[in-house]
């Protein structure tokens, strides 16, 4: 989850300024150059910071490779995916804000995600306690080309990644990998984590009398993990709850960027919340045969 922690940086630092503004039609040298400059300091600062903060933690060594698929049943991998969609859709706004050309929007600001992923990977690669991740880029990749491919193919984002959190007992058993504190846990707890493809059916359906709002999202979890790999926990390790299982969930979601508003500050607000899955009724699945209704799940 260190994507996650550092790519928030990033992604919180310039599109309350920004983003979720309607596209310029007209370039804007001056918001190009302070957006240049900004998201320049924030990805070298996020990643020198990431450097001090977790990799001194590790002997640097020669560039090394690590296979990580089959950790935390994948969900760190979906994390990936979220964070370079986001970052990317982050990025075409800024870019659409300035004035800048579909094209260099399209693949300058919708590919900031994948090279700003990849600086982190390749710091990996030199730390003793990780490894280049093809599985990680390949996640990256997934990201990045799932927000091109839809600008490419609808000039809209239709399917959108979303993710929300919750607490879990999990992180009481092993505080040092699953977070001490509320804002470690919510980021660091697989656990709580889920991972969402949110639609809205009106956007593939114009005679829809659905609100345009409206979306169905599924969703992607797992549970019982207190280690890497979960499949093998065993003795003091097993959680109370058993073996751990993966989650799979129906919903309903908000795209809080289709609710109309004349104000631009509350656009801007909107665009920048709609990475996060709204609270709803949800049904569950699990990998061990169980089905739950949830009232409200975040």
């Amino acid at each position: 989850m260190r994507e996650v922690l550092t790519g928030l940086l990033i992604l919180w630092l310039v599109p309350m300024a920004a983003c979720g503004q309607d596209a310029e039609e007209e370039p804007h040298p001056g918001r190009l150059v302070a957006v240049a400059a900004g998201a320049g300091v924030a990805i070298t600062g996020s990643l020198v910071a990431l450097d001090q903060a977790w990799f001194e933690q590790y002997e640097q060594v020669p560039f090394q490779t690590f296979n990580d698929g089959d950790e935390w049943y994948q969900m760190d991998k979906a994390g990936h995916v979220w964070s370079a969609y986001t970052l990317g859709r982050y990025g075409k706004g800024l870019l659409d804000w300035c004035g800048t050309s579909e094209g260099v929007s399209r693949w300058v600001g919708g590919g900031i995600g994948l090279v700003y992923l990849t600086g982190v990977e390749l710091m990996d690669g030199r730390s003793a306690g990780w490894g280049f991740s093809w599985w990680d880029m390949a996640a990256n990749v997934a990201g990045t080309g799932l927000f091109i491919g839809q600008d490419l193919a609808w000039g809209e984002q239709r399917i959108v990644p979303k993710f929300s959190a919750h607490l879990t007992h999990f992180a009481e058993q092993r505080p040092d990998l699953l977070g001490e504190t509320v804002p470690e846990r919510l980021l660091k707890d697989y656990n709580g984590q889920t991972y969402w493809l949110s639609v809205a059916p009106r956007s593939f359906s114009k005679r829809s009398r659905l609100p345009a709002w409206l979306c169905i999202s599924a969703g992607y979890g797992a549970e019982g993990m207190v280690s890497a790999y979960p499949q093998y926990q065993s003795g003091d390790a097993t959680t109370a709850n058993g073996d751990p299982f993966r989650q799979y969930f129906l919903s309903l979601d908000v795209d809080l960027t289709k609710i109309p508003t004349r104000s631009s500050l509350l656009r801007t607000v909107l665009f920048t919340l709609n990475c996060i899955k709204m609270p709803a009724p949800a049904l569950e699945f699990r990998s061990n045969g169980r089905v739950l209704a949830h009232g409200i799940y975040f």
